[in-house]
């Protein structure tokens, strides 16, 4: 399959995809998980977030609700929940940016806190699709990979999307790879599917 090249070939390609009978029941994923990659590159960024809102607003059109979550904003929530988020900006500027990754990896790690979070707006707002965005303002505390591994079980009834600023590439020899910015090599993840590779 020949995948979009322009911005807007993709955005289309994923307006068909998002809004078709086959993606939003789950067809021919053979019982994986409906986890899907959107990578984009990540000098798209702005634009990118800005096609994002667009799409949710298209594809609600089309009747089809996108429960359109971030991760760093989720994240910034947490920490103000906690109580603890004007003390970091007032201290962050001279906080070891080792400890500083430390106690936002502690405070926002996945399982224990972000992913409940997750489980709470999935339950409270009806949708049919989850879009979850702001992987890159969130590394390095934050892991795509690690999301998507403690999601498997709160986020397997709907399609999820994943606005990946990087590459997400499969071959037999190295298997599947998350390489945010294009650079930083995540991790493996085997369970997502390319959303550009999909065919309607």
């Amino acid at each position: 399959m020949n995948l979009p090249a322009t911005r807007k070939a993709r955005s289309e390609h994923l307006f068909k995809v998002i809004t078709s009978p086959r993606f939003l029941t789950k067809q021919g994923l053979g019982n994986e998980v409906p986890f899907f990659i959107y990578p984009y590159d990540a000098k798209e960024g702005l634009s990118m977030d800005e096609d994002r809102r667009q799409l949710v607003a298209r594809v609600g059109h089309a009747r089809v609700t996108v429960l359109d979550l971030s991760l760093y904003d989720l994240s910034l929530g947490i920490l103000e929940e906690r109580g603890i988020l004007e003390q970091v900006l007032n201290v962050e500027s001279e906080t070891d940016k080792i400890e500083l990754r430390e106690l936002f990896q502690s405070v926002l790690d996945p399982q224990a806190n972000l992913i409940p979070k997750i489980g709470e707006a999935i339950s409270s707002t009806p949708h049919d699709v989850i879009f979850l965005s702001g992987v890159g303002e969130v590394y390095p505390y934050i892991r795509s990979h690690n999301v998507l591994n403690n999601l498997q079980s709160t986020a397997k009834d709907k399609p999820t999307v994943l606005f990946f600023p990087g590459s997400y590439t499969h071959s037999l020899a190295t298997g599947a790879s998350l390489d945010l910015f294009g650079c930083l090599h995540d991790d493996k993840y085997y369970r997502a599917f390319n959303i550009l590779n999909y065919e309607v």
